[in-house]
């Protein structure tokens, strides 16, 4: 006995409550009644009364082009795929033959693209069977998705404070240059890759007089401005670092003319020649500088050059203070 208008109009809703996800093809091939879920996926593009091929093709198992082969090959599992429907990419199904004149009904699933079809299509629980564990597969995802979130967080944080305390380890806490440390590891880089450079030693004259007459708060406050000084004098390129109490060394990246450093150097000595204010009383000091140039070493070695250096800052304050002299190595083999 073949099913009444009333009777196809229970089974319809009844389906529809059980199979969201399920379309209805009649003999024909007419979609009869489509699941809401899927309506709400597929929107003008699956309407009752359109040909079920004309918006699926059936890929496997394969040679089901009528309502009759997926009548023979009802139980199996189906790959399908949608014509014309934008993100969905592709279905599972099987397909269920009805008695009479019913059809087949197929039910159909986002499988493992339910995630994708979740936020394409704003789908919530109440467009799942109450059977279908896809939403508990949803909240597990979202679950391990909150936990690696976290995880990915914490590792930001971790390395954010790993940074910052390499940093700190390489910072001179009063004045925030680079310290003998970083500089060693600059001074190493530059070697190692074989970029020519200039070095700058730099000691400030009376700043011990500083200290003695006006306290150690006035010789911070000089530190630090000797220390703005520099930074003005250099490139972001450049390292600018205090290696002792009154002693600074400069690394200038790529800078090995003698005539270029000299006029630098003595820029400096007229900067930190200006006198500076702290609370009403007046600092003075000076600065001896030497200068070496790595391309003058076969191979340049930092030890050398900053010994060199040393060398030509002490030569500058025994020739009166207040000025800078260059250390000629003369292509000097390293260790001589």
């Amino acid at each position: 006995m073949g099913m009444g208008q009333s009777d196809m109009m229970i089974a319809a809703a009844a389906v529809n409550g059980l199979m969201p996800m399920h379309v209805w093809a009649m003999p024909d091939g007419r979609i009869r009644s489509v699941g809401t879920t899927l309506r709400k996926a597929f929107g003008p593009n699956l309407l009752d009364g359109t040909a079920f091929f004309d918006v699926f093709e059936v890929r496997r198992p394969g040679a089901i082009f009528t309502v009759d082969d997926l009548r023979r090959r009802a139980g199996e599992r189906l790959s399908i795929v949608p014509h014309r429907v934008a993100n969905v990419q592709s279905l599972r199904g099987i397909a269920v033959a009805l008695g009479g004149e019913g059809g087949v009904l197929v039910n159909l699933s986002f499988g493992i693209g339910v995630i994708e079809a979740v936020v394409a299509h704003h789908l919530t629980d109440a467009d799942f069977a109450a059977t279908d564990l896809a939403m508990e597969l949803l909240y597990l995802v979202e679950a391990k998705t909150a936990v690696t979130e976290e995880l990915r967080q914490l590792n930001l944080r971790l390395q954010g404070a790993r940074d910052a305390a390499q940093e700190q380890a390489l910072t001179d806490t009063l004045t925030g240059l680079r310290n003998r440390r970083a500089l060693d590891f600059a001074m190493a880089n530059l070697i190692e890759h074989h970029i020519p450079f200039g070095l700058m030693h730099i000691d400030l004259d009376y700043f011990k007089a500083v200290n003695d007459t006006l306290g150690h708060a006035a010789g911070d406050h000089v530190l630090r401005q000797v220390a703005q000084s520099l930074l003005l004098e250099t490139r972001s390129g450049d390292t600018v670092a205090r290696v002792g109490g009154d002693e600074f060394v400069i690394l200038f990246n790529g800078l090995t003319e003698p005539e270029s450093l000299s006029r630098i150097a003595n820029r400096v000595v007229e900067r930190l020649s200006e006198p500076s204010d702290f609370q009403g009383e007046v600092c003075r000091i000076s600065a001896s500088i030497g200068i070496t140039i790595s391309t003058d070493y076969l191979p340049p070695e930092a030890e050398q050059m900053l010994s060199d250096a040393d060398t030509a800052l002490y030569a500058s304050k025994n020739a009166g203070r207040g000025q800078a002299q260059l250390f000629r190595g003369d292509r000097r083999a390293a260790g001589e």
